[in-house]
C-alpha cells in the first residue's frame, strides 16, 4: 500500500534526474492557490522550476480524486520541484503571493469553496521560517486592502492529481486559456495587486 505519495514523487523525479545526466540538489515549495491549473502554468513560467504537479493536500483523507478531495477538506495544489541556486524558496513565495488573491477566504475567483482556498505548505523549519515572514511583512505593509487570509501550514501528504490534470494548460491549451479568462483570475489578480500583479513570474 502506498503510505507516503509525495515520497514516491520524489524519488521518482531523482530516478529522471539520474537517468538524464548529474542530479541537481532540488528543493520542493508547495502551494495551494485555487485551480492547480493555473498554478502549475504560471509557476512553469519562472527560471529555476524543474518541474511542476497538481496534487490534492491539507485534508483528512486517504487517496483522495478530483470527485472527492473536497469532501475530505483537502485542497487543490501543486508541488513544485526547484533548483535553489537559480531561484530561492523566498523568491517563489513572493511571486505566489502576487499570483492570487491572499485576502479571499471564500475560495479563488469563479472556483468557491474550501478546496480552492489558499495556502503555503511548508516543508522544513527553514521554509516556515521565510514564509511567516513574508506573510507578516505583507499584512504590516498595507500593500492590500482587506487582510490576509492565506494560512502558513506544515505540509501534509501530498497526493499527486490524476494524469489528464497534469499539465492541463499545455494537453488542451483553448480550453485553459477559456477557463482563466472566463474565471477572471487575472482580472481579480490585477485588480488586488495593481503594478505588483504576477510579480516574480516569467511572461504571462
Amino acid at each position: 500500500m502506498l503510505k507516503n505519495p509525495l515520497r514516491l514523487l520524489f524519488c521518482s523525479l531523482a530516478l529522471f534526474a539520474a537517468s538524464h545526466g548529474p542530479a541537481q540538489e532540488t528543493e520542493t515549495a508547495i502551494f495551494a492557490g485555487g485551480c492547480f491549473w493555473c498554478v502549475e502554468s504560471d509557476f512553469d513560467t519562472i527560471k529555476g522550476v524543474v518541474s511542476t504537479t497538481s496534487g490534492y493536500t491539507g485534508g483528512e483523507t486517504t487517496s483522495p480524486t478530483y470527485k472527492n478531495h473536497h469532501q475530505g477538506k483537502h485542497r487543490e495544489a501543486v508541488a513544485i520541484v526547484f533548483d535553489p541556486e537559480q531561484v530561492s524558496y523566498e523568491q517563489l513565495v513572493e511571486a505566489f503571493w502576487r499570483s492570487v488573491d491572499p485576502t479571499d477566504g471564500g475560495g479563488q475567483f469563479c472556483d468557491r469553496g474550501h478546496s480552492y482556498t489558499t495556502a503555503i505548505y511548508t516543508t522544513s523549519d527553514e521554509q516556515a521560517r521565510i514564509a511567516n515572514e513574508s506573510r507578516t511583512k505583507l499584512v504590516e505593509s498595507d500593500a492590500l486592502k482587506k487582510p490576509v487570509i492565506t494560512p502558513v501550514e506544515t505540509a501534509a501528504e501530498f497526493w499527486p492529481a490524476e494524469t489528464y490534470h497534469q499539465d492541463y494548460y499545455m494537453k488542451n491549451p483553448l480550453r485553459y486559456k477559456f477557463y482563466r479568462n472566463s474565471c477572471g483570475r487575472d482580472k481579480q489578480v490585477k485588480k488586488v495587486w495593481g503594478d505588483q500583479a504576477h510579480a516574480g513570474l516569467g511572461k504571462h
